[in-house]
């Protein structure tokens, strides 16, 4: 008789469940002059007001690495995000080629961070 491989028969099935669990701040700024130079807009976080109407006394929240990240807005329009920086510690936003916004121009950072969960679930039969 010839030789023959014998092979274990498996059959797994996997479920995953994914809970992303999204936590969003938004922060407003209205542009004052004093806060340019030259075209380098900087704002302090305690410029800001958060999205419950209180001014902000802290730093602002961070975008975590790898699970975050911001979107900056210009008189409504979303910013391109090599325009602009926030300071590690959340304590200032700074806006590059700023001349030719306009004083009052509503200014709108909003911070995504993700805390996602997961389980999984397998069954295995023989």
């Amino acid at each position: 008789m010839a030789t023959q491989l014998f092979k274990l028969a498996i059959d797994a099935t996997t479920t995953t469940d994914v809970e992303l669990n999204p936590e969003i701040a938004k922060y407003f700024y209205l542009l004052e002059e004093i806060d340019r130079t030259d075209d380098v807009l900087t704002i302090p976080a305690t410029k800001f007001i958060d999205d419950t109407g209180n001014i902000m006394t802290g730093n602002l929240t961070t975008a975590t690495a790898d699970n975050g990240y911001y979107l900056l807005f210009i008189n409504g329009v979303l910013q391109q995000s090599s325009l602009y920086t926030v300071s590690g510690d959340g304590s200032q936003v700074t806006v590059n080629d700023a001349e030719t916004i306009p004083v009052g121009a509503p200014i709108t950072l909003i911070v995504t961070n993700f805390a996602p969960i997961s389980d999984s679930d397998t069954t295995v039969t023989t």
